[in-house]
């Protein structure tokens, strides 16, 4: 059986995260930044990762990092959702480092690589995967972006998450994944136009751009499976998150607005409408929990239990986020309030890694579903 429930290590370290983004990411600051054209706060990544040392949670220690696990970043997640921090964690301390990760144990792993290794737990560089924030992690093959000429890597790929301030991208290409230095020549990134606009998107295009082979054939494959596989379990957490502010938000709010010489909050229809947000979100807390969980223990459940945090967590955020818009009333559909910041996070994570649709039909095949996959 999974234990759901914080442990006091993990407890401590939600403390933590929730007390540092409650002074150095209030919304008006995010506010303010979606104006500029910065990527990310880099002053807040460098709180994140360098001084509190976020970034090499999933590295083990002797690479620099700190050897926890999937459980403890969850934890960070979910409290990046709960203020949208505009930070490449998900991208770089989860995806990518799991990418590296599964790639190497102690004695493969090359001079290059530990020092990449070293640098992302420091959180002195930052790494982005690749491939479209929209991959799902059952793909029957490697998402192939590019080929691969003596070195010269070649290719375009579209609305990248994550990757307009990374320092290397992993490339996967026919024959295995390469890091590519992201301001290499041969290197373009295209910024978008993202829906939300504290996790931009990006095109990139590489034209014979100098790659380093990390892995080849079923490694590389299997890195990068494990890399989609850990960000979008984590963006169940973050969505929770995003959920759980949206809950308390709307619920403060209500409370002290009056209409009629009563709380909005006391009528019958609104309270109905919060109780459903909060039964979902308490499933989606259940559900995002038992994926990290067996994420974190390599349990043979792990594709079953993260198909089905993504199937259901994407819609409770956007219900939430929904809400909590319309219950603000005129205020909440107005570019000073963060409302809106919440709602374009949580649409466009709604295609993080696979729609809920798309896990929905891969549930149905892992569980051998009669029917599925016609």
């Amino acid at each position: 059986m999974k234990h759901l429930l914080d442990t006091p290590l993990e407890a401590d370290l939600r403390a933590g995260v929730r007390a540092m983004l409650a002074d150095r990411c209030p919304p008006q600051r995010v506010l303010a930044r979606v104006e500029s054209d910065e990527a990310y706060d880099r002053a807040l990544w460098h709180t994140l990762a360098v001084e509190m040392g976020l970034a090499g949670l999933l590295i083990p220690e002797r690479h620099g990092g700190a050897g926890a696990g999937l459980r403890e970043a969850a934890v960070v997640c979910e409290e990046l959702g709960r203020a949208v921090a505009p930070v490449p964690y998900l991208g770089s301390a989860v995806v990518a480092t799991a990418v590296l990760v599964a790639v190497h144990d102690e004695a493969a792993l090359d001079a290059e690589d530990a020092a990449l290794l070293r640098d992302l737990a420091a959180g002195t560089r930052v790494a982005a995967l690749a491939v479209p924030y929209s991959t799902p992690p059952f793909a029957a093959s490697m998402p192939v972006v590019a080929s691969v000429t003596d070195g010269s890597v070649t290719g375009t790929v579209r609305g990248v998450a994550d990757a307009l301030g990374a320092d290397v991208l992993l490339v996967p290409a026919a024959d295995g994944l390469y890091a590519v230095d992201a301001d290499a020549p041969g290197v373009e990134r295209v910024a978008v136009a993202s829906l939300d606009l504290t996790r931009p998107l990006c095109d990139l295009v590489l034209r014979g751009a100098p790659g380093r082979l990390v892995a080849h054939g079923p490694a590389a494959a299997a890195a990068v499976t494990a890399g989609l596989t850990a960000g979008a379990a984590l963006l169940a957490a973050e969505q929770v998150g995003l959920a759980q502010w949206c809950l308390d938000s709307t619920v403060e709010y209500v409370r002290g607005r009056y209409q009629f010489g009563r709380p909005v909050g006391s009528f019958q229809a609104l309270k109905h409408r919060l109780a459903d947000v909060w039964v979902g979100l308490t499933q989606a807390r259940a559900v995002a929990g038992y994926a990290a969980a067996c994420l974190a223990d390599n349990d043979p459940d792990t594709p079953v239990a993260v198909a089905l945090a993504q199937a259901h967590c994407a819609g409770v955020a956007v219900t939430a986020a929904e809400e909590c818009v319309q219950m603000h009333g005129g205020i909440g559909f107005t570019w000073e309030h963060p409302a809106h910041l919440y709602l374009k996070r949580a649409k466009a994570d709604a295609i993080g890694f696979g729609t809920a649709d798309r896990h929905r039909a891969g549930l149905a095949e892992l569980v051998d579903l009669p029917g599925a996959g016609r």
